[in-house]
């Protein structure tokens, strides 16, 4: 896998903390990685974006690309149109993902929002810029009550598109879990994604040096991490 897009079932659940954990889990397995972020919204010209806060919790060996920036923190194509600013293709971002993937064995593109958000005018999506990359697409999903429903209506828009979903990882899992974060381990998998981590909640805020050493704890196997749903489920029955 050269190229993965990191996807999540709605806004605010992690995605960006996910993205830089598979970074850092990549980079300690000795992969060179990069991280690009299509379209970046609600963010000023002069401010940070995701693939900034990736680099700041993954390090300075990542290696960051933003293809377009709008100001308002909308989805992208109604950001493009009411600032103006042209909007961004799927053959665009695949043009520069190959680019990266050209000089890095792990390239991560992460999305703004959900799996349909559009992009263009056409109704483009990042579903359809995973179609023509054939990338394979991991799904972050949020702990609580509703992920399920989200988690499977994600997995299905992929197979109707074809595209491959490599599995599902919990963006911000509680320290002190409910019933229905607990159950929702275990039920998780039965969308047809396997379960491929879990991130703590407040992982964005910890220091760099503390998030690099921890990150690949919490990601499986496929991820470059030493995380286990086992024993995972195991620690949190419901």
């Amino acid at each position: 896998m050269s190229v993965v897009v990191v996807s999540g079932t709605g806004t605010e659940i992690g995605k960006t903390v996910v993205t830089a954990a598979v970074a850092t889990a990549a980079l300690a397995a000795g992969r060179s990685v990069a991280v690009l972020k299509p379209a970046q919204t609600g963010v000023g010209p002069d401010e940070p974006g995701d693939a900034a806060e990736v680099v700041r919790l993954a390090g300075p060996a990542v290696t960051a690309r933003e293809l377009a920036r709008y100001p308002e923190p909308l989805a992208p194509d109604t950001a493009a149109r009411r600032s103006g600013l042209a909007t961004l293709t799927p053959a665009g971002i695949a043009e520069a993902a190959a680019r990266l993937a050209a000089d890095h064995d792990l390239v991560l593109v992460e999305g703004a929002g959900g799996l349909l958000v559009r992009f263009d005018e056409e109704g483009h999506t990042l579903a359809d810029a995973a179609r023509l990359m054939a990338a394979p697409v991991l799904v972050v999903a949020p702990a609580g009550l509703g992920t399920l429903n989200a988690t499977d209506l994600t997995a299905e828009a992929l197979a109707a598109r074809s595209v491959r979903a490599l599995g599902v990882v919990v963006g911000s899992w509680p320290a002190a879990p409910d019933l229905a974060s607990r159950c929702n381990l275990a039920d998780l998998p039965k969308s047809g994604l396997p379960l491929l981590g879990a991130v703590p909640e407040g992982a964005g805020a910890l220091e760099p040096a503390a998030f690099r050493a921890a990150a690949p704890g919490w990601l499986g196997a496929p991820l470059d991490g030493t995380w286990s749903a086992e024993s995972f489920l195991a620690e949190w029955p419901a």
